[in-house]
């Protein structure tokens, strides 16, 4: 091939064999991103046959991580940071130490690397991948609970720690031999830089974004619109790497935060979603790229060790840590599997290292494995949080005790009116759909059940009976005072958990009626086998009220000609 081509070839042969090993990997019932990762060693310059250019790949997936950070932006506030400061804060921080700990202890007692080699090895460990939580919490509908906000603002603090270290290594590695004064000197330029930018893109930044994309809007033209955020992601990504030191990662991410007041938030997230997704899988392969496979046979207990300290060992210290925080085992679970992988500023943190010749080249092999196991193994971690919940609480008093000490929004106030339990709907789930219902419903006597606390608290300050927990548990439905209700509504996107919920809750209450929305038809003949008295299918539901609001002005102008 031309050798003009690179780029293109490159992408032709990521994005066919990412296509085509992702789908091997999902007929074989593994995640996705795990034929993602194999595309990228399948290509790579440790394999036979075709190489791609390891760098263009690279620089690639960073515009699937500013699209991504601009996204997340898009929809987490100012407020919601602020709100998880209390644990994102000293939880990143004590677990950053801890993993850091770990990996350093690991390369300088076993492995004899020097102190310098050891700490950033260890560093490289501690901080977690953006893109891999966020698509993990986005396909589990987490991203925007209480404990997906969580693990979110636990990372942007990472992700800032990670900035003034790629900053400090150099200094600490002699560069220009700098002394104790130069050191401080250096690290109060660095914090000086966060915050001008942070004010810069809060102050500046919510009047110019809005109304340049206002300006644009005002064309008609939808290609102007999907350019100019694109443009607003990648080139604030960029100036804000160039101008203030920060990540491009985090320079997105504030350029998104600055639009979520404007009125074109979610046009915005709308139109950089596909470029979003196809940019993602480019980062999967990039990793796949940089994996040497020889490491496993010449080093198999060194890379067991890495894996070990990113699976066992970090995930470990971030459960402990929300668990001390005095927060409950659902979010502790979410959070320490939310953090057990690696990846972009693991890589970024090791290059920076061999450049300035402070770490072994053995180090990136260890470090990519490790990424890939992590990266592959999560979303099985992720899928194993609620039966690994489910069966402690039913094993441990003390964890049941953990879970409901002293929590006001576990069971409903005394004050509650009767009238509220008398024949009541216990909703389950209130985000879109349970809303409208919500407003549907009107007067009638309801009480919601969600797991987001935020959602529980906001209800319960607007007057509404409301219990934070899971349905699938007997105390919260007896919270909810299920044996007095007449419907179960259950208005969440994943069903799968309806069938155990019925079941106990007609122990409580034999004659209780449950209605449920399924998306198939398998579904939903799935969920009426399972008991379930109304199964509304979405669309056809859909259809329904829309040909009665077609049909209704019909009979409005047939009515004056009798």
């Amino acid at each position: 091939m031309h050798d003009g081509m690179t780029l293109i070839s490159t992408l032709a042969a990521a994005f066919g064999l990412a296509l085509v090993l992702g789908l091997l990997a999902q007929w074989a019932r593994l995640p996705a991103l795990v034929g993602y990762l194999l595309a990228g060693v399948l290509i790579g310059p440790h394999t036979p046959g075709f190489v791609g250019d390891v760098h263009l790949a690279q620089q690639l997936s960073e515009v699937g991580v500013m699209l991504l950070m601009f996204g997340v932006g898009l929809h987490f506030s100012v407020g919601d940071l602020m709100s998880v400061k209390g644990i994102a804060l000293p939880g990143a921080l004590v677990q950053m130490a801890a993993a850091t700990a770990m990996g350093a202890g690991l390369a300088h007692w076993w492995w004899g690397w020097d102190l310098a080699a050891s700490l950033i090895f260890g560093l490289a460990l501690s901080v977690a991948s953006t893109v891999v939580l966020l698509r993990a919490l986005e396909s589990r509908e987490l991203l925007h609970t209480g404990n997906g906000r969580i693990a979110v603002g636990w990372l942007v603090v990472e992700d800032l720690a990670m900035v003034l270290a790629l900053v400090l290594i150099p200094v600490l590695g002699g560069e220009g031999g700098a002394s104790g004064s130069a050191l401080w000197l250096t690290i109060g330029k660095t914090l000086l830089a966060v915050a001008v930018f942070v004010a810069v893109m809060l102050v500046a930044g919510r009047r110019l974004l809005p109304w340049m994309l206002w300006q644009v809007n005002r064309t008609g033209s939808r290609e102007l619109f999907t350019l100019a955020t694109v443009a607003a992601a990648v080139g604030l990504a960029v100036g804000a790497a160039a101008l203030f030191g920060v990540s491009v990662a985090l320079g997105a991410f504030f350029a998104g935060l600055v639009l979520r007041e404007s009125a074109f938030s979610e046009r915005a997230a709308h139109e950089s979603l596909p470029l979003r997704d196809a940019f993602a899988v480019l980062f999967f392969v990039a990793v796949g790229m940089l994996f040497d496979p020889r490491v496993l046979i010449e080093q198999p207990l060194a890379v067991l060790a890495t894996v070990a300290v990113i699976l066992v060992g970090k995930t470990l210290a971030a459960g402990v840590l929300v668990l001390l925080l005095r927060y409950p085992l659902s979010t502790a679970l979410t959070v320490a599997v939310s953090l057990a992988q690696i990846g972009e500023f693991s890589f970024i943190l090791l290059g920076l290292g061999q450049s300035l010749k402070l770490v072994p080249a053995e180090a990136t092999s260890l470090v990519v494995a490790g990424a890939i196991a992590s990266i592959a193994l999560n979303p099985l971690l992720f899928a194993g949080v609620e039966p690994l919940r489910s069966w402690v609480l039913k094993r441990s008093a003390w964890a049941r005790k953990l879970e409901a000490r002293d929590d006001p929004l576990a069971e409903l106030p005394a004050d509650t009116p009767e009238g509220a339990l008398a024949g009541q709907v216990v909703l389950v789930g209130h985000g879109s759909l349970g809303t409208a219902l919500h407003y549907e419903l009107g007067n009638r006597p309801l009480v919601v059940i969600d797991h987001d606390r935020e959602i529980v608290e906001k209800l319960r300050a607007a007057g509404q009976a409301a219990v934070l927990g899971e349905a699938t548990e007997a105390m919260t439905l007896v919270q909810a005072h299920i044996a007095q209700a007449a419907w179960l509504v259950v208005a969440v996107t994943d069903v799968r958990s309806v069938p155990a919920m019925l079941a106990t809750a007609r122990q409580l209450n034999p004659e209780l009626r449950c209605a449920v929305v399924a998306h198939t038809r398998e579904e939903a003949q799935w969920l009426k086998d399972a008991g379930v008295n109304e199964v509304l299918r979405s669309q056809q539901a859909l259809a329904q009220a829309l040909a009665r609001v077609v049909a209704a002005p019909a009979v409005a102008t047939a009515a004056p000609a009798h």
